[in-house]
This record gives structure tokens, sequence and C-alpha cells, in this order.
């Protein structure tokens, strides 16, 4: 695939994990396509450590794996891309351009693939504001509207105190500390409008 692609200059090649970090280090390529897989040190340990102690050269991680564990594992170590072994050329391609201008590139399975596994851990997890109670929310929006806490209670026939203890139930269920803060999340999740 790498001898079809024009402007593409093959340096070295080796199937051994320690041996292509001794040829990055030696060679210093501009990219490095590297299997997760390899006898002696995993593709994934050498793109940290490429990442970690060589400038300049990118890793393009080359996997049959699509699952989240090793794509996240690819990223936290650095990597500029990682595409699936049946990739087409033009995705190689596409990789490569993307490494030489500093951006990742991820093959459409693997980005399908992270997107699905967000999408059900925020299913299961929920958004912090989805795990308040109606009455919670109810006071929140008012608090970040500006309210005192006074008012809150006089417009929900509830006590001074409930208010308080509402409050202070929201801030600790958000990891807050201030009602500035509680203002700053009711705007960051679309509670109320910045103005």
């Amino acid at each position: 695939m790498l001898n079809s692609l024009a402007d593409v200059e093959i340096i070295g090649e080796t199937g051994d994990g320690r041996e292509a970090l001794e040829l990055i280090q030696r060679d210093r390529p501009d990219v490095a396509l590297l299997d997760i897989t390899m006898p002696s040190l995993t593709g994934l340990e050498v793109a940290k450590r490429v990442a970690n102690q060589i400038e300049k050269v990118r890793v393009i991680i080359l996997s049959m794996h699509t699952s989240e564990d090793y794509i996240a594992r690819a990223v936290r170590a650095g990597v500029s891309g990682y595409l699936l072994k049946n990739a087409d050329p033009v995705e190689l391609e596409l990789a490569i351009r993307a490494a030489m201008n500093g951006e990742m590139y991820l093959s459409p399975a693997v980005s399908k693939q992270l997107v699905e596994d967000y999408a059900r851990r925020m299913r299961q997890e929920g958004a912090p504001e989805e795990q308040l109670t109606t009455r919670q929310r109810e006071i929140l929006q008012l608090i970040a509207e500006g309210k005192a806490t006074k008012d809150i209670a006089s417009g929900l026939n509830l006590s001074i105190k409930t208010v308080e203890t509402h409050r202070k139930d929201l801030m600790a269920r958000l990891g807050i500390r201030d009602v500035p803060g509680l203002v700053r999340y009711a705007i960051r999740a679309g509670i109320i409008k910045a103005e």
C-alpha cells in the first residue's frame, strides 16, 4: 500500500517492537506505522516512548482491534492515527497526510466505535443535571437567574431552610463550592443563557 502512494519513501521495516524503536531512534522517520501486537515491545509501548523521547516523529497504529480500550490506550500513548488493517489505501494516505500536518486520523469504523461507546456511557451515567430531581433543577435555575433564597422559597411555597438544603445538596452532587459556581454550571449545562 505504501509503495502506491506518491511522496512516500519506506526507510525501514521490522516486525519486532524493540527493533522498531531502535530504527525510529536512528532514522527519525516523519511517520512510523506500528502494529499493536509485536514481539518484544508492543506497538503501544513503542508509540508512548516515541511520543516522550523523539520529537517530530508521528506514529500511526495499524490494528485489527476496534475496542474502546485499545483505541483509548493508543490515544493516550500519543499516536497521530489509528487505522484498521483492512483500510483502503486512500485511508492510509489520509492518515499519513493528517499526521504530517499535526492532526489525528481515525478510521471511520474506529470513530464510529468511539462515538457509540461514548453514547452508551452517557446513557448509563447520565449527565450530572439528569441525576438531579425535578425540584433541584428548578431551584438551580432560580438560583442561576439571581433569585434570592427568600424569593425562591416564597415562589415555590417552601421554607427558606428547605431551599438552603436543596442548594447545599446541589453543590454536593455537582461538586460545586459556591453560588457563582452554580451559575457557571447552569450556563454550561444550558439551563440558563449567559447574558
